[in-house]
């Protein structure tokens, strides 16, 4: 009688009678790692990529400012006098002055000739069209090393001296399919019935080329400038095969880290490009997006204009 209370009590548990509440079962072990990798899967890829991207910039920069040749650690303390260095070098003036020369040169161009070699292939029908269009692509699959050693190949045959024209020419022809195929991704999302109406309403082919299709093609023009300013000032290939005794900021780079002792020097000018470069693209982002925002604004009070109306 006592055992049968014993286990009734028991059964009842301490709490007013009612039975204790069974454990949850742990859900499966696939679908735990699902949800760990939906939820810190995208941080930590994010966090993988920037550093991949960004660390060896940041890491460069902050050596930079190191008081000693050496590039590794401890520090040997704080200093920003390989920035004089690098602007006190006549060498490296003149070759950053050649580079943005030629870059400023090569973007423009490009922007005209990818912008012209766009059109046929997205918005015409002809036998040769897989083949032009190949033809313009061609250059952003075949190394530049080959490209570059086969221009010097070629100005040698014609008796053309190595200058910096020839790094003109050569830069041109490498850079310009890259805009070509921004482009042309830009017009293939483009709708056509825009351009009609606007034909319909007596608007002329230049009307339409400035009101309809430039304002759609900004973003891919402006992304094609400044690749190509980028690609143009960075190219060590080109630069190196064709152009001559015309040093350039890639040439001068590769021929001074030859020397250790010149190496806190191409950190510092290194650092200085590279945010340069990083800034330039922050500004078109935010000019465009600032401009995106006012154009949404504009458009919403016409249309609350028109509705009072």
């Amino acid at each position: 009688m006592r055992k049968t209370q014993a286990s009734a009590a028991g059964l009842a548990g301490p709490a007013g009678g009612s039975r204790p509440a069974p454990a949850r079962a742990r859900p499966p072990l696939k679908l735990r790692l699902r949800r760990a990798v939906s939820r810190f899967g995208g941080p930590v890829f994010a966090g993988v990529v920037i550093a991949l991207l960004y660390g060896p910039i940041i890491v460069l920069a902050a050596f930079s400012f190191n008081n000693s040749i050496v590039f590794s650690l401890p520090w040997a303390g704080f200093t920003t006098k390989w920035y004089s260095v690098a602007f006190g070098d006549a060498n490296l003036r003149a070759a950053l002055i050649n580079s943005i020369w030629v870059a400023a040169i090569v973007a423009p161009v490009s922007v005209v000739l990818g912008t012209l070699s766009a059109f046929p292939i997205t918005r015409f029908h002809f036998k040769l069209r897989g083949a032009a269009a190949m033809l313009v692509a061609a250059p952003l699959v075949i190394p530049w090393l080959v490209i570059a050693v086969s221009g010097q190949l070629y100005f040698h045959f014609l008796g053309v001296d190595l200058s910096q024209v020839t790094v003109l020419l050569m830069q041109i022809v490498v850079t310009f399919p890259l805009v070509t195929v921004l482009v042309a991704a830009r017009l293939a999302r483009f709708d056509r019935t825009q351009e009609e109406a606007a034909v319909d309403l007596g608007a002329s082919q230049l009307q339409v080329l400035r009101y309809v299709l430039l304002p759609h093609l900004m973003p891919a023009l402006a992304a094609g400038f400044i690749l190509a300013f980028s690609w143009s000032f960075n190219n060590f290939e080109i630069s190196y095969f064709v152009s001559g005794f015309n040093q350039l900021f890639p040439v001068w780079v590769y021929s001074t880290l030859r020397h250790a002792t010149n190496l806190p020097e191409v950190n510092a000018i290194a650092t200085l490009v590279s945010g340069a470069e990083v800034a330039l693209v922050y500004l078109a982002w935010l000019f465009f997006t600032w401009r995106s925002g006012a154009r949404t604004a504009r458009e919403k009070a016409d249309a609350l204009l028109e509705a009072v109306r």
